[in-house]
């Protein structure tokens, strides 16, 4: 019996939870993505590199339909999630941001309290169980590895924290409606080191638990702390596999020249 667990388990593991299925986008006549193919896991961290305007952060928001907001956006292809293509016309966007959330490059948290961040996605939902509310804020600030920081001043703007901490009460905000993924765009380009690194520490825990896909340019952060990478060139997947093979034996030149320094 726990050989047939374990195996299950193995197969679970390898099984991809989302996978992206010949994936274009276009804003108006340009296109900004061609033929994007590519599936991610459960418990691994994924990181998007290459150069600016590559399309790193145009394919991080079509995994969640933010792209929807831009009247110019059409995509042909799409993005299967749990047997259905989240580009179908019975997916509910709402409900799909609650499942894959994301985390942006500034720190965006609300004018509201701490407690009030945290708990907003849940109030949306209409739970006003206090009880449930409370549990809810400790365990995502816990989660997001900045509660004994704040436990005492959970009812004091979010606005008056750091950078640093800001960003972790947003990740705390997004893990409070129980996501599958977690999307991050550039999440610690605007920090200093001290905060990317508690971030970092954050993101290596939360795999335990989810999906992570992020945006990054910083090369060091991508190879610390990422299971997969994918290198995007001109709207283009050059090259996507396990992080040591990007880093220490890429396939195609440009992934090489990109990860060397030779250009970027």
């Amino acid at each position: 019996m726990a050989e047939v667990m374990k195996e299950e388990k193995l197969l679970e593991t390898m099984s991809p939870i989302m996978t992206v299925n010949k994936l274009s986008l276009f804003y108006g006549e340009k296109q900004a993505l061609f033929d994007i193919n590519m599936s991610f896991y459960k418990n691994e961290i994924t990181a998007l590199i290459g150069p600016s305007g590559c399309g790193k952060s145009t394919l991080l928001r079509s995994i969640n339909r933010m792209n929807d907001l831009i009247s110019s956006v059409k995509i042909t292809g799409g993005i299967s999630y749990k047997n259905e293509n989240i580009y179908g016309a019975n997916t509910d966007t709402v409900d799909l941001r609650k499942e894959i959330g994301m985390v942006f490059q500034q720190p965006n948290p609300f004018p509201f309290s701490i407690y009030e961040n945290v708990v907003y996605g849940l109030r949306l939902k209409g739970v006003r169980n206090k009880a449930i509310l409370d549990e809810a804020v400790e365990t995502s600030l816990k989660a997001s590895n900045i509660w004994d920081e704040v436990k005492d001043d959970l009812h004091k703007s979010a606005l008056g924290l750091s950078g640093g901490q800001q960003q972790r009460v947003c990740i705390a905000r997004v893990l409070a409606v129980n996501p599958d993924i977690l999307l991050l765009d550039e999440a610690t380009s605007a920090l200093d080191p001290i905060s990317s690194g508690k971030i970092e520490e954050v993101l290596l825990e939360l795999k335990k638990e989810y999906t992570i896909i992020m945006v990054t340019h910083n090369m060091q952060q991508a190879s610390r702390i990422s299971d997969r990478t994918a290198f995007m060139l001109m709207g283009k997947l050059i090259e996507y596999e396990k992080t040591s093979s990007i880093f220490l034996n890429p396939r195609e030149k440009e992934t090489s020249d990109y990860v060397s320094g030779k250009f970027g």
